[in-house]
């Protein structure tokens, strides 16, 4: 109903009155219909932001970091004496000169050659070729695998050491595949395995390991790629050695990133760096920061370089193929130039192993979403998480915001004039409900039909035409430039 005005009063004493009635009869109606509430949304969202980047920033001090530690007690990393070295130098240098010659051979030359060294150390021996077409590049190559069946197992179970011919610098990864040679020999002289040891040789770093995994788990497309004729049972984690340096390492560095952001499991990593920084005292570097000094600055700069890895999705070795699949793996680069040999890494790997060898079931009782600052300093989704939900939390309360203002009536600002009793009052209706009453002025209680078809096809626009960059960026070549001049 329309409340006539009882009497001449001016304009303004008469939406006094109004206001009165309001406080008298508060409603949620007339709350919600509060114009103010949407100068609320802004403020809020930038509150968010703030505290969420601020939350980030936080994080790499001591207070929101911690320590690493083993979750998984049967690992038991560096309590195991290494034996490898003395007469496997002379091994490793034979096969490094070996692996040198054939840097200019054939494909299947080398193929060869790598298959009679694992056959002449006792192991069974299988090749699988593979053909890939990806950025317009084709990728051909063969991948060579050996067998260690465990004398203490039963075939269940297996790890994998790979050494890929090319590393993800397109570098002859010459010491690494010897290193994996000489390895394969030396693990077959001992019977404490209680689970299979597969040594893995690809031609590179990206389509040799994601065929030959495919083929392990029976995913791979026939007939451009070959099925594995040999196989053992579930892989419980992958070491791969990359070593293409002539000289002797200054430090190892670690690179855990896998494809989509995803991350093995914390504890494989922890137990690579006990081994290696505390029983053989080699340095470890991760996300490419050769030099740090456990500062503030390069904690954040190494966390938000993870950060950017996962966010970009990539591979970042030959083991981001096996992640996928649930199999735990990282790779180690041999870096810098300083005192430490290939014999170092070679014993970091085999305690490796022998902790690996140890479990008794699937890596599952540390993190597998984290943040690395440093090689013993990290942070669990339950520390970063929050500063991510309150960043996202802004989009949805503009959101909000936004689509409650497109169902409200414009609001239109009279001038005040000289002689109020000329301008017409605004009519307002008188609402009842749940035994409470309300005056609310009837311009807000106007709904506005939304016009929806042309915000969804300007969405769903946007999606199909999401489709044209994923076909460039998988047909087109991978040197092409799409800004040329």
């Amino acid at each position: 109903m329309t409340v006539p005005r009882p009497g001449f009063a001016s304009c303004r004493s008469y939406c006094k009155n109004i206001d009165c009635l309001l406080s008298k009869a508060p409603t949620i109606l007339a709350l919600r219909r509060d114009p103010r509430l949407l100068k609320i949304p802004p403020y809020l969202s930038a509150i968010c932001v703030l505290v969420g980047v601020t939350w980030l920033l936080l994080i790499p001090l001591n207070e929101y970091s911690r320590q690493t530690y083993i979750s998984e007690n049967a690992l038991l990393p560096a309590q195991v004496h290494t034996y490898f070295g003395g007469s496997e130098q002379s091994i490793f240098n034979a096969y490094k000169n070996e692996m040198r010659a054939l840097a200019d051979k054939e494909l299947d030359e080398t193929s060869t050659k790598i298959s009679e060294i694992f056959k002449a150390s006792g192991l069974k021996v299988a090749r699988q070729k593979y053909e890939y077409n990806a950025a317009g590049i084709d990728y051909c190559g063969e991948n060579v695998y050996s067998i260690l069946q465990a004398p203490r197992g039963d075939a269940t179970e297996a790890i994998v050491l790979v050494a890929a011919w090319k590393n993800m610098d397109g570098e002859l990864n010459q010491s690494g595949v010897a290193l994996v040679l000489t390895l394969a020999r030396y693990f077959k002289r001992w019977s404490l395995w209680s689970k299979d040891i597969i040594f893995l040789i690809t031609a590179d770093s990206k389509a040799g390991p994601q065929a030959w995994v495919d083929s392990y788990h029976d995913s791979h497309t026939s007939p451009y790629v070959d099925p594995l004729t040999l196989k053992s049972g579930a892989l419980q984690g992958v070491i791969v050695v990359d070593n293409a340096l002539d000289h002797r390492f200054e430090s190892i560095h670690i690179a855990y990133d896998g494809i989509n952001g995803q991350l093995p499991n914390l504890d494989l990593f922890n137990t690579v760096v006990a081994i290696a920084s505390g029983q053989m005292g080699i340095g470890i570097s991760l996300q490419r920061m050769w030099e740090h000094g456990d500062t503030y600055r390069e904690r954040l700069q190494t966390m938000l370089r993870g950060m950017v890895s996962q966010g970009l999705g990539h591979a970042s070795g030959p083991h981001s193929s096996f992640i996928p699949y649930h199999v735990d793996a990282i790779t180690l680069q041999a870096v810098g130039n300083g005192r430490q040999d290939e014999m170092a890494m070679g014993r970091c790997v085999e305690s490796t192993f022998r902790s690996l060898n140890n479990l008794l079931e699937h890596f599952h009782q540390s993190f597998f979403f984290y943040l690395l600052m440093q090689a013993n300093r990290f942070v669990s989704i339950g520390t970063y998480l929050p500063s991510a939900m309150l960043v996202a939390a802004n989009f949805t309360i503009m959101a909000i915001a936004l689509w409650i203002q497109s169902g409200r009536p414009s609001t239109k600002k009279i001038p005040s004039p000289k002689n109020p009793k000329n301008i017409a009052e605004p009519e307002v209706d008188i609402i009842k409900m749940d035994g409470m009453v309300a005056i609310v002025p009837k311009e807000d209680l106007i709904v506005l039909e939304r016009q929806l078809f042309l915000p969804l096809a300007f969405v769903l626009g946007l999606h199909f035409l999401g489709v044209m960059p994923l076909y460039i960026f998988n047909n087109s070549h991978k040197n092409a430039c799409l800004f040329s001049h």
